[in-house]
């Protein structure tokens, strides 16, 4: 194996990482919005079918997250060492929100008197973990701390002013995917529903995201550096104005656009933000502290696991782009079985 390639795997790494991560915050972040606008629906029947919506695609979505936290272990052994005791707490809570929303999607078929306890229980659970998500994330643009190669700090670190932050910056986002969702793929009351609400939820989006850009520049002088120093000012412009028009495009768009814009650029609006992170850590895997060629794993390691990855991610890839195919169109509800308004059917099927 040459040098130069040996030096360029923790690179290509650090690109498979990122891209689990963004397809999971994209894949399993609008059905996380779907669930945490369940309480918010007028009807039970509008419930019905925002869950329909869901069911064929929201137990695949979360393989990614299975994923990222694999490859970290496999190429990144120093950031999975530190970060898991730094972010233990909210790991664990998010893992259990999950699980418990799992749990509650499919004891909620069965329910008859008592399903609004489960509407409850997924709820909760699409917002827990989602306010478990912006913690970690804010511990990651804070930095945690570090001596002699592993965590110093203490179990309670991971909260703070930018977490939170971050955590309500990302319940609006995925309340915005969520309702973007809904308004592709229902009509009706429903899709009047979700448009209503979209606009609330982008409203805490932007405004989340311009306070969590100025904490994290005025609170970072690494991040500030980055950002603000020239010719990295002009270079990186054309991210916060790309967002900034893709965040007016949406508002204009919620009534009297294409049915599936709201939810295209919502992504985009996820895929800037998630740009602007990478900007602002890279090159970092633990940041300020190690760098993802001090913390890759060594070079045959990688290799072994890069051969299983070109074999995995094409086959995980083409399973979902089939399940999103065969339930394609719009999720309607149909008399026979799925609570009071029977299982949903798709205009694909």
């Amino acid at each position: 194996m040459s040098a130069s390639f040996a030096a360029d795997l923790p690179v290509l790494f650090a690109a498979l990482a990122a891209f689990c991560v963004t397809v999971y915050v994209l894949a399993d972040g609008f059905d996380l919005g779907v669930g945490m606008l369940f309480l918010l629906a007028p009807r039970n029947e509008d419930r019905d079918l925002m869950m329909a919506s869901i069911e064929p695609v929201w137990d695949a979505n979360e393989t990614w997250l299975v994923m990222g936290g694999t490859l970290l272990l496999a190429a990144f052994p120093a950031g999975y060492y530190i970060l898991l005791p730094a972010f233990y707490l909210p790991v664990m809570f998010m893992l259990f929100a999950l699980i418990f929303r799992g749990i509650a999607f499919e004891f909620r078929l069965q329910a008859g008197k008592f399903r609004w306890v489960w509407d409850i229980a997924f709820a909760g659970g699409s917002l827990l973990a989602t306010l478990c998500q912006g913690l970690i994330l804010g511990g990651l643009i804070n930095g945690v701390n570090v001596e002699n190669g592993m965590f110093a700090g203490g179990t309670f670190d991971f909260v703070s002013l930018l977490g939170l932050a971050c955590g309500a910056g990302l319940v609006g986002g995925y309340a915005l995917l969520g309702a973007g969702w809904l308004i592709w793929k229902t009509d009706g009351p429903t899709q009047v529903f979700a448009r209503e609400i979209a606009r609330s939820a982008l409203i805490l989006t932007a405004a989340m995201m311009l306070v969590v850009s100025a904490w994290s520049a005025w609170s970072v002088p690494e991040v500030a550096e980055r950002w603000f120093a020239w010719p990295n000012l002009a270079l990186l412009a054309p991210v916060p104005v790309l967002t900034a028009a893709a965040l007016l495009t949406i508002w204009r768009r919620i009534w009297v656009g294409r049915e599936a814009e709201s939810f295209l650029l919502a992504i985009a609006i996820f895929l800037l933000g998630f740009g602007g992170l990478v900007v602002s850590l890279w090159p970092y895997v633990v940041p300020r502290h190690v760098t993802i060629w001090d913390g890759a794993s060594d070079p045959q390691t990688l290799a072994f696991a890069g051969t299983g990855l070109v074999i995995i991610i094409p086959i995980v890839l083409a399973y979902q782009a089939h399940a999103y195919w065969v339930f394609r169109g719009k999720t309607r509800h149909h008399s026979g079985g799925y609570g009071d308004a029977g299982p949903a059917l798709h205009e694909g099927d």
